[in-house]
């Protein structure tokens, strides 16, 4: 071969290395960023350390030793002197074996004192156990002897009884229909109505259209509007259709599908039905839908990969470290509110079909959102700050950027004009007692 040959055939090579190199770290550094092993022994017991060949001596060097250790002579050592001088060839474990008698000897002297320590503690605790017992026994012929010189008989009272039992929890409910934001139709009835009664007399649906349906009864103890329950006694009751919520404003066929459960319930009972107007009602299910539509709010920012994507796993590792717990939905995460049986704070949401795949790590997820719903969580618990906070801490430790829910790229500044807009929705919502968080305020933006 000619040398134009060989150098054509080594550069072919040198140039087949690159290539191959280069494709390698290209995929390496496009892979998508997995999440991080977990060290279950040390989550287990992390001051848990196994002994090891280089942890036996004080010295590292240990190869020097070739023989089988001979232990010295731990009836010798004494509590705080130096160990036993010890030859070298004595053994591979020479200076081992020397701090091990010194430490057999310290927690002997220890054993010892604490033998002691133990045993002057028992001496003065039955002399006390003897002092209290001849206490009792003067208190005892005392009481003895101011019995026989009263001779009354016991008298028990109910008070003392009424006292030592504490009262059971208190099963009540209370209604939440209300007539801001429900249609209300009183039911008048003769007598007293029992629980079961009237439980088998409601409809069997709780809904009138899109819109929640529901009958409560005043209870004949607390004199409170309750959902009904078994056991009760109930001196009326009262039918309520909410007015509007996000799917829109009640409509008169609605109405009507309200109108005709109310009277079947009544007329199982034989009471007499209060129906409000319809036109009325429908007329503020709309003014109310209006005004619910203008003060909704629902803020979503997007979290993009920068470089490289990131595992279903990677994602799911990062969230919990902010506080997100899985719920029952693929691809869904959410943070709890402090307060139990509140809607949750944040949710964040990823590619379903990712959060399915069989190997977390090896599925791509390129975006995920965080999402606030503003009626639903309480202005108390800063629920924007907290969402501003989760988003830039995940951007950091992801290598990520923030975006809006379109995808376009948001910056910091932009967030504070957010804030005080949201401000001025709470204040708002306050005034129409329509409060964030309240129960009110979750069933109509719902």
């Amino acid at each position: 071969m000619s040398n134009l040959q060989i150098s054509l055939a080594v550069v072919g090579v040198v140039l087949l290395v690159l290539i191959v190199a280069y494709n390698s770290w290209s995929a390496r550094r496009n892979a998508p960023k997995r999440s991080e092993p977990v060290d279950e022994a040390a989550q287990a017991d992390p001051l848990r350390h196994e002994p090891g060949m280089d942890t036996v001596g004080h010295t590292s060097d240990l190869t020097k030793y070739q023989h089988e250790p001979v232990l010295g002579d731990f009836s010798k050592a004494v509590p705080g002197a130096e160990p036993l001088p010890m030859p070298e060839a004595g053994g591979r474990f020479a200076e081992t074996d020397a701090e091990l008698a010194r430490l057999v000897a310290q927690e002997a002297h220890a054993q010892q004192q604490r033998h002691v320590v133990a045993t002057a503690h028992g001496e003065m605790e039955d002399e006390l156990q003897s002092g209290a017992t001849a206490l009792r026994t003067d208190a005892a012929m005392a009481q003895q002897a101011n019995m026989a010189g009263a001779k009354q008989e016991p008298v028990f009272t109910e008070a003392p009884l009424a006292a030592s039992v504490p009262p059971a929890a208190s099963m009540e409910r209370r209604g939440h229909l209300d007539a801001l934001i429900d249609a209300i139709a009183p039911i008048q009835v003769g007598q007293a109505v029992p629980g079961e009664v009237a439980m088998q007399a409601q409809p069997s649906t709780r809904r009138a259209g899109n819109k929640p349906f529901a009958i409560e009864g005043m209870n004949q103890q607390t004199r409170q509007w309750e959902p009904l329950q078994a056991g009760q006694r109930y001196l009326g009751f009262q039918s309520g259709v909410q007015l509007a919520n996000r799917t829109g404003a009640l409509n008169e066929i609605e109405f009507s599908e309200f109108v005709a459960k109310t009277q079947r319930f009544a007329d199982a009972l034989s009471a007499l039905p209060d129906l409000p107007d319809m036109l009325n009602e429908v007329s503020r299910a709309r003014e109310l839908d209006q005004f619910a539509s203008e003060h909704d709010a629902q803020l979503s920012f997007m979290i993009r990969a920068r470089q490289a994507s990131w595992s279903a796993g990677y994602v799911q590792q990062n969230a919990g470290r902010q506080g997100f717990v899985p719920s029952s939905m693929p691809g869904r995460m959410v943070l709890p509110s402090p307060n139990a049986g509140m809607p949750p704070v944040l949710v964040l949401n990823y590619d379903p079909q990712a959060a399915v795949a069989d190997d977390l790590d090896q599925s791509v997820v390129r975006e995920f959102l965080i999402s606030l719903d503003v009626a639903q969580v309480p202005r108390g618990e800063q629920p924007f700050a907290h969402l501003r906070q989760v988003a830039e801490q995940m951007c950091q430790t992801m290598d990520g950027v923030l975006c809006d829910q379109n995808g376009y790229l948001l910056p910091v500044s932009a967030l504070d004009p957010i804030q005080h807009d949201l401000e001025l929705l709470y204040d708002k919502l306050d005034s129409h007692e329509l409060s964030a968080g309240s129960l009110l305020a979750r069933r109509l933006f719902s």
